[in-house]
């Protein structure tokens, strides 16, 4: 037999630590068929057999679970049912389908908890359905993952940096540019409007987490085209909003500032941070900024903060955020590889985040708590006074 190229020699079970030891036995165990085939008959063991047959099957289905929404979102199926039930048949018209396809449809959605297939044969919107009616950011990102998709094709590849140019880093056209700030609208009008609704999914969030009323003026970096800027103005009424971004997404925002009536206390700047900040604020917000960028532009922009923040003012550093007790994956693995595919950035934990904002002069670094931690949680620091 030949040897394995660049194979390394295992080490010797009898020289680990016991506890290593002991997990190495028990994967063997969980690894040897004979051992699965006991586990599913044992009483005792039966329930945990199923359910990790389960979660493995899930892991192999993903792909298809998602292709099944990405279906009923483009064919509007939870619209047509919004005002009632449906008989399968008047379905298959409606989304100009042949009635067995549609069966299929139905009955992939209903088993994924977005349908609900009633005793009469007829179908009615399920939770994760009529969630998905007041959430129209999330069809918004599911039509975005064609994308997503497409660049993880060949997943080593990416990770060994061996893939062609992703669409990602085209779409998100900052991330693939030395020179963000000579980004034209053109690049950027793609993103915005999805950009806008991943903030304005989390922006109530973030404010019930941390209210601005005691702030005079917020500077509201990456902001986009002013979903935050314009949740926050709404929130404190007396608070005064500056957005800077990019200039051409800050021409947006001036637009959407306008169209709000907002024009009076909003207003949007266009540069780079690599250039400075605007001051005057008491508080800046960073919302789903941070973890787009890698460690040394991320510290540089925290820095850029730190220096437009008088004594005593604050940052809110707010986005999803790795290592999250119970959203594991969405911290780790989704936007791990979406980072990765993108060109620019990765997920932290709470802790790096931390860490990077003590080393750019912030103290007094607490968390606030967040309704939906899986979406975004929310850091708050001071400037030394």
């Amino acid at each position: 037999m030949k040897p394995v190229p660049h194979a390394l020699p295992a080490t010797p079970v009898a020289s680990l630590p016991w506890r290593d030891r002991l997990l190495a036995l028990r994967h063997r165990l969980i690894a040897s068929p004979r051992f699965q085939r006991f586990a599913a008959a044992f009483p005792p063991t039966r329930g945990i057999a199923r359910r990790n047959a389960r979660a493995l099957f899930d892991l192999c289905a993903g792909f298809v679970y998602a292709q099944v929404l990405a279906a009923c979102l483009r064919l509007d199926l939870f619209r047509l049912l919004a005002d009632g039930p449906l008989a399968p048949e008047a379905l298959a018209r409606r989304l100009d389908l042949p009635p067995d396809r549609a069966l299929c449809l139905l009955r992939a959605a209903a088993s994924l908890g977005l349908l609900t297939a009633l005793r009469d044969g007829r179908f009615a919107l399920g939770d994760l359905g009529a969630a998905l009616l007041g959430n129209p950011s999330v069809a918004a990102m599911v039509a975005h993952h064609a994308m997503l998709y497409d660049d993880l094709r060949d997943p080593v590849a990416l990770l060994r940096g061996q893939a062609e140019p992703t669409r990602l880093s085209g779409y998100w056209a900052y991330a693939g540019t030395d020179d963000p700030a000579g980004v034209g609208e053109a690049a950027v009008a793609p993103y915005g409007a999805l950009m806008g609704a991943s903030q304005a999914l989390v922006a109530r969030d973030i404010l019930d987490a941390y209210p601005l009323a005691c702030h005079a003026r917020l500077l509201d970096v990456g902001g986009g085209e002013g979903a935050f800027a314009v949740e926050a103005a709404r929130h404190a009424p007396a608070l005064a909003v500056t957005l800077f971004d990019l200039p051409p997404v800050a021409e947006r925002a001036a637009r959407r500032f306008a169209q709000e009536g907002l024009s009076g206390r909003a207003t949007a700047l266009g540069g780079s941070f690599h250039d400075g900040l605007p001051r005057g604020a008491d508080v800046v917000s960073l919302v789903r900024v941070v973890h787009d960028h890698d460690d040394g532009p991320a510290l540089a922009l925290l820095k850029a903060v730190r220096a437009a923040l008088p004594p005593g003012g604050t940052l809110l550093l707010a986005e999803p955020m790795a290592g999250t007790p119970g959203a594991e994956p969405i911290g780790d693995a989704y936007f791990g590889f979406y980072l990765l595919a993108m060109g620019s950035g990765r997920p932290r934990t709470a802790a790096e985040l931390s860490g990077l904002l003590a080393e750019a002069g912030f103290a007094r670094i607490r968390e606030r708590p967040t309704r939906r931690p899986m979406l975004v949680r929310l850091l708050a620091a001071r400037t030394p006074t």
